[in-house]
């Protein structure tokens, strides 16, 4: 029964990503899952409920789903941001632009009609801010002393899935990398800006007359 109830929830997020939430019918999950109609009214009285696990599953999986790969290959904290990034540019590449965000295209789909779905694509969102913001606290020792943590993966969040949607509507990688670019150049200057304050400053030169002075003492 479990396992009829993963197969159930992996094939609707697999719909609702290619389809959309609205253009998926009972009809196509069932055929996809392999389940009957019986056993998805069982574990899903409603469409909707089907859509609240799927959002669930989004939201406890963040870390195994996609951000472990990442991690496991990088350990510098703001590197693994870009990671996180460029590993969102190759599934565009992939999958030819097709998907997007998943809870992004859901967000812009859903949030002023299934009020219980926004609950749960918010919680989503914040899960992917504090992603961010625990790889900003990371490295906060080389930023500047008044940098927001919050505010910046917030910045980076918002940077991430318009430039998911751009790519996927022109269908060419050109929004995505431009946006990137300023990201990643809003950060290079920041930790250029952190470094300089941080840094010890080098003692100036004696002057000539300072010189006189030590040898006279």
């Amino acid at each position: 029964m479990a396992q009829t109830r993963e197969r159930l929830v992996e094939a609707a997020r697999d719909l609702f990503l290619l389809k959309g939430y609205h253009a998926t019918g009972i009809a196509q999950i069932l055929k996809t899952s392999g389940a009957n109609s019986g056993s998805l009214y069982h574990f899903f009285p409603t469409k909707e409920d089907l859509l609240l696990a799927v959002l669930t599953w989004y939201r406890d999986n963040i870390d195994e789903g996609l951000l472990q790969f990442v991690y496991a290959r990088i350990d510098d904290p703001i590197e693994r941001v870009f990671g996180v990034l460029d590993g969102y540019r190759q599934l565009l590449l992939i999958l030819e632009f097709e998907y997007g965000c998943p809870i992004g295209n859901l967000a812009l789909e859903l949030s002023n009609s299934h009020p219980a779905a926004r609950t749960l694509i918010r919680e989503n969102f914040e899960n992917w801010l504090a992603a961010i913001e625990a790889n900003v606290v990371a490295a906060q020792d080389r930023l500047p002393l008044d940098t927001d943590p919050r505010a910046l993966a917030l910045f980076t969040l918002t940077v991430m899935e318009g430039a998911v949607m751009l790519a996927k509507t022109y269908r060419n990688l050109d929004p995505f990398d431009s946006a990137v670019a300023q990201l990643r150049s809003h950060y290079d200057r920041l930790l250029a800006e952190g470094t300089e304050w941080s840094s010890p400053r080098p003692l100036p030169e004696p002057t000539e007359h300072q010189d006189e002075s030590i040898q006279h003492s």
